[in-house]
């Protein structure tokens, strides 16, 4: 996955830390220091995403994200320090897509911003289509195909299933995989992971006693078969 990611932080030592990291995973990076500058390099640079600090000198996150709404639909992945729920939903209502709390994960923010990728299909067209053995999961159509065969599966459903198969092979917690859920189940829980998983081995395995696809590893998570 390539994509031009604009990264509005003040903090130089945190923005080097999360360029170096979206660099190695391929992406092209601007940084901003101030939102003012990551208006103004929105509008020259055009970029796929941005990842957005709400606490920046001359124009905080919050207003960027106004602005920014009136004139594009550009995924927002906003940074945050306050931990209030009404914080929090707050920047989703202006126009966030995805909100990452302080301190955070280097490795977690880079998941979430292939994520928003695949969600919006900002990805470059060969990235978007994910295949782990028989199934295929295109995040742009918004389908599953097992086999040739379609598999109706609900928004939370599709998310958790984008995400396991995104790496074939690699467990996930149900942290990880809840964290996955945001936006898509109002009241989730790690129970609400469970549900889905078992929902979705109706789906796609002959067996759900016996999956072939998705599978338990017991004590720690989930993961898809290569």
């Amino acid at each position: 996955m390539c994509a031009h990611v604009l990264v509005a932080e003040d903090d130089a030592k945190q923005a080097e830390l999360v360029r170096r990291y979206l660099e190695l995973d391929g992406h092209t990076v601007t940084l901003a220091d101030d939102g003012q500058v990551a208006l103004d390099l929105y509008r020259s640079h055009r970029p796929d995403l941005l990842v957005l600090d709400v606490m920046m000198p001359r124009m905080d996150g919050l207003d960027v994200c106004r602005v920014l709404r009136r004139e594009s639909s550009l995924p927002v992945l906003m940074l945050t320090a306050r931990a209030t729920e009404d914080e929090l939903l707050l920047g989703l209502d202006i126009g966030a897509d995805d909100y990452l709390r302080k301190p955070y994960s280097p490795r977690e923010l880079v998941a979430r911003v292939r994520t928003l990728l695949r969600r919006t299909g900002a990805a470059s067209p060969a990235d978007r289509l994910m295949r782990a053995g028989e199934l295929h999961i295109d995040p742009v159509r918004h389908e599953v195909r097992l086999g040739g065969r379609v598999i109706d599966c609900t928004p939370g459903e599709f998310e958790l299933l984008s995400a396991l198969a995104a790496e074939p092979g690699r467990v996930f917690t149900r942290a990880q995989l809840l964290r996955r859920l945001h936006g898509f189940d109002r009241y989730v829980t790690v129970r609400t992971v469970d549900v889905h998983i078992m929902n979705l081995r109706k789906k796609i395995e002959t067996d759900p006693r016996n999956p072939a696809h998705v599978l338990t590893v017991y004590g720690v998570g989930y993961k898809v078969a290569g």
